[in-house]
């Protein structure tokens, strides 16, 4: 009797095989720029960033694969966006093992999260408003050096952000990846590129002894951490969950956490269940039957392990485009973020002043005893929060209505 193999469109069906590709594309597209910014922010060489790329994507296409099987649900992974936004700013002025420290501080707390369930408990002791307008803080940088490149490259930039204005109206899920499309023809028309930079070659892991600074584990590292559960997972939990998949999220948090603290060393950060990307995936478009979609999420992960076998191709890439066009395609992809980040921490009028204490902290910057704004940003908030919620009870308990 014949060995019976599945057919090749059981293994790789034509709908999940898309899907998966437009996940990578655009999820790749709209935030690779990002990762690139933060590694130079820690003084990330070359070979540096082809590792980054190298540990991301190996660390996306493990846990991703490996999960999606597991549980037959379509789990794709991510690196956390915003914690690259927020490692660009945090790590300045850090060295390279002292963001390794930051990253396997964050892994370790993601892992502990995970083995004892803590997630819950720990992000409801932090105010939604509150880690919203961090959030919101560390990106606004961002946001408005979209328009200041447009100051000394305005051929570049403008086109990129007229392109993703009509995208946005008609084809939304491709603004990002069409305005970054726009940016590169643009650099090219003006020379704005280097290509005799570009080199086609395989990424080699780099390992970076950890250096555990404590202002940059305070300064970056738990921030970094925050921002993953609260902005990252919390979403990905919630786009699985609002198609039907009842995702284990202990588990899920203790392989990602786990797999993230293995790969520290060599640049990863931040994996995260993804939002946008996993969306693409958990459709009726990925695959009619909802029971097979999870193929879709393994052809994530393999097309992620091919790219960052490639990362030091992708890095020469990256270092090859002009700042102007890193900083404009770095503005777009965050641009859907910061609204809704401020959307959430200006919806509960009691949390509103506290979460605009925490926004502008965070915004400006400001560096104490060695330690960035993020953190200093989120006490802020609180010790607002705490004096005048306090006031305002105690002015409550005053009023003749309440003494009736």
């Amino acid at each position: 009797m014949k060995p019976q193999f599945p057919s090749p469109r059981a293994v790789a069906p034509p709908s999940a095989v898309v899907s998966a590709v437009i996940a990578v594309v655009v999820g790749t597209g709209s935030s690779a720029a990002i990762v690139f910014t933060a590694a130079k922010a820690a003084g990330a060489s070359s070979a540096e960033l082809a590792s980054w790329m190298l540990a991301l994507f190996t660390g996306m296409a493990v846990t991703g694969i490996g999960l999606s099987l597991r549980y037959r649900m379509p789990i794709v992974m991510a690196w956390s966006t915003p914690g690259a936004a927020l490692l660009a700013v945090g790590l300045v002025g850090a060295s390279m093992p002292q963001a390794i420290g930051a990253f396997v501080v964050s892994a370790a707390l993601i892992l502990i999260s995970g083995l004892t369930g803590w997630f819950a408990r720990i992000m409801d002791r932090i105010p939604v408003a509150l880690a919203a307008g961090l959030l919101a803080g560390i990106l606004l940088e961002f946001g408005t050096g979209l328009f200041s490149a447009m100051h000394g490259s305005f051929a570049v930039v403008f086109p990129m952000f007229a392109v993703y204005l009509v995208f946005r109206r008609w084809l939304a899920r491709y603004a990002v990846l069409a305005a970054l499309g726009v940016g590169v023809v643009a650099a090219l028309l003006t020379d704005s590129i280097d290509l005799g930079t570009v080199d086609l070659a395989v990424a080699a892991p780099v390992f970076t002894m950890p250096d555990f600074s404590w202002q940059v584990i305070i300064g970056a590292g738990l921030p970094l951490f925050v921002v993953t559960m609260a902005s990252q997972n919390l979403a990905g939990v919630a786009v699985l969950r609002n198609d039907g998949y009842d995702v284990p999220v202990s588990p899920v948090l203790s392989w990602t956490g786990g797999v993230n603290l293995l790969l520290a060393p060599f640049g990863c950060f931040g994996l995260n269940l993804a939002a946008i990307t996993a969306a693409i995936c958990t459709g009726s478009h990925a695959h009619e039957d909802r029971d097979r979609r999870f193929i879709a999420a393994v052809w994530v992960g393999i097309f992620n392990l091919c790219l960052g076998v490639f990362g030091a191709t992708l890095g020469s890439l990256l270092t090859a485009l002009p700042k102007a066009l890193i900083a404009g395609i770095a503005g777009l992809g965050l641009l859907n973020t910061i609204s809704s980040s401020l959307s959430s921490a200006l919806a509960d009028p009691e949390w509103r002043e506290p979460a605009v204490v925490t926004f502008l902290a965070t915004a400006s910057g400001v560096t104490l005893l060695g330690i960035g704004s993020a953190f200093w940003g989120l006490l802020a908030g609180v010790l607002t929060a705490l004096v005048t919620r306090r006031v305002r009870k105690t002015r409550q308990a005053k009023t003749p209505a309440a003494k009736a």
